[in-house]
Parts: C-alpha cells; sequence; structure tokens
C-alpha cells in the first residue's frame, strides 16, 4: 500500500514538471513565432547594415559597445570578488557586510542605477552621455549576478582538487589559477550568459547615460541608441503599421542577437575546457 502511495506521488510530481518544462517551451515558442509572424517581409540585409532610418545598424554596433565595455568592467572585478569570497574568507563581519552589498546590489530597480550613472559617470567624471557612461553604469548592475554564479560554481570544486594541488607545491594562487578556475569554467560562462541578458535587455540606466542618439558612435565616448531603446521608441512613435513591423524585426535582430553572444560563448567555454583537459 505504501509503495503504491509513494508511486502515485511519484508520478504525479513527475507529471508536474513536465507539465512545467512544456509551459516554459510552449511560452518561448510562441513569443518567437510571434515576432516572427510580424518582422517578416521587414527583415534583411539593408534593414541589418543600413544607417537610414528604416536601418538599425548604428543601434547594433552600440549594443555590442556596451556588452563588450560592462562585460571587461564587471567580469575581472566579480571574479576577483567571489574568488576573495569562496578562497579566502570565512564568516566575518567584513565578509557578512559585503555579502549583505552584494543582496542590496542585485534589489535596487533598475532606473536607481540611472540616475546614479547619470549623475556619477556623466556629470561628475564628465563622460557625458556616453557608451563608456553606460557601459560603467551596467557594469554594477551585473556585479552581483556574476558574483553569486560564480561563486557558487567556485563551491561545487571539491576541496581535494585544492588539497592535490597544494601537496605537489602549488601556492595558493597558482591552485586558484591552474585548478580551481578551470574547473568552475562552466559556472563562470553562465555568470557571462546571464551578465549578457541583463545588459541587453535593460532600457532605463541606458536611456539616462548613453543616450537616444542614431548616430553610429566611432568610440566608446561617443552617444548612441541601443536596440532596446531604440525599439521602445518605434512602438512609442508608431503611426503606420509599417512602424510596428520595424520594431517587431528590430524585437527578432535582438533575440538572434543575444543567441548568437550566448552560443559564442559557450563555444569559447567548450574550447578552453577541451584544451584543459588535455593539459591534464
Amino acid at each position: 500500500m505504501k509503495r503504491q502511495s509513494r508511486k502515485l506521488k511519484d508520478g504525479l510530481l513527475y507529471c508536474l514538471m513536465v507539465a512545467a518544462l512544456v509551459f516554459v517551451i510552449g511560452a518561448l515558442a510562441f513569443i518567437l513565432v510571434y515576432i516572427v509572424r510580424f518582422s517578416v517581409g521587414y527583415i534583411n540585409l539593408s534593414f541589418i547594415t543600413s544607417s537610414s532610418r528604416n536601418g538599425i545598424f548604428p543601434m547594433l554596433v552600440t549594443t555590442l559597445y556596451v556588452v563588450v565595455v560592462s562585460l571587461v568592467i564587471a567580469l575581472p572585478v566579480g571574479l576577483m570578488t567571489a574568488i576573495f569570497l569562496n578562497e579566502y574568507t570565512g564568516n566575518s563581519g567584513l565578509v557578512r557586510a559585503l555579502r549583505l552589498a552584494i543582496e542590496t546590489l542585485a534589489g535596487i530597480p533598475s532606473i536607481l542605477y540611472g540616475l546614479f550613472g547619470l549623475l556619477m559617470f556623466c556629470r561628475f567624471f564628465r563622460f557625458g552621455q556616453s557608451i563608456l557612461a553606460g557601459a560603467c553604469t551596467l557594469s554594477i548592475m551585473i556585479l552581483p549576478v556574476i558574483i553569486r554564479t560564480t561563486e557558487e560554481s567556485l563551491k561545487t570544486i571539491p576541496v581535494s582538487f585544492r588539497e592535490a594541488s597544494l601537496s605537489l607545491g602549488a601556492t595558493k594562487f597558482q591552485t586558484i589559477i591552474h585548478v580551481v578556475l578551470p574547473s568552475a569554467l562552466p559556472g563562470i560562462v553562465t555568470s557571462v550568459i546571464l551578465a549578457i541578458g541583463r545588459v541587453v535587455g535593460e532600457s532605463a540606466p541606458v536611456l539616462l547615460t548613453v543616450g537616444i542618439t542614431r548616430n553610429l558612435p566611432r568610440s566608446i565616448f561617443d552617444s548612441g541608441r541601443t536596440l532596446t531603446i531604440h525599439l521602445y521608441y518605434l512602438t512609442k512613435e508608431a503611426i503606420n503599421p509599417d512602424d510596428f513591423g520595424i520594431a517587431f524585426a528590430t524585437a527578432m535582430v535582438l533575440i538572434v542577437l543575444v543567441v548568437v553572444i550566448n552560443t559564442a560563448t559557450k563555444l569559447i567555454s567548450a574550447y578552453f575546457g577541451k584544451n584543459q583537459g588535455e593539459g591534464l
């Protein structure tokens, strides 16, 4: 009787998990089909590579600039913080205060980051509305994501790995660089992917710090308009049906851009993981 009851509960839980999986996949498929349906006829090579009114090339370049610069700033800081928390500290008051600060950063509304970036980077440091000011602001936003995900990945590395390395005469720093970090690479890649999604999807901080100009940026000190801001203005200023079609086409390009960046990140991770395995 008890065995039948356990089997019934297991079957019920399995059905619930399958239903949740189907729901998630179905929701994603519905969104993609909906966007593709209304973007057909508007996406072409000229739409992507043109700087005209109906082109998105300047916005695409601005978005890539913001993503790359944000990661260049945030990734080293996030990795070093995660390593410090997991490898060098215990449960002191300083560490608890640092964790509280990280959790607080994760919960602050994005508009407040935008106001902070506007006052600090645009005005105090006199970057103006530029890609650099926006990237500095967004790098602070994605720090909690990188730190948390990387730290959890570091915790999964067995202590025996560290002990074996130290017993062979390696220093703690060498152990972290050559043993711990390569083993935690999948988690680090996950943090990068989550950070990219956060950067690409933000609008309020970008609007206040990067700007809304449609010009093609020549450097990180220029202003610009990202794809999310462009999408917002397309829907806000839409007058005829073609405007909505261009907006859906922009959304499709945005989705493809995220998929391409995430796939490239995964391939790079797999490449370095393979080389690490061959080295061992």
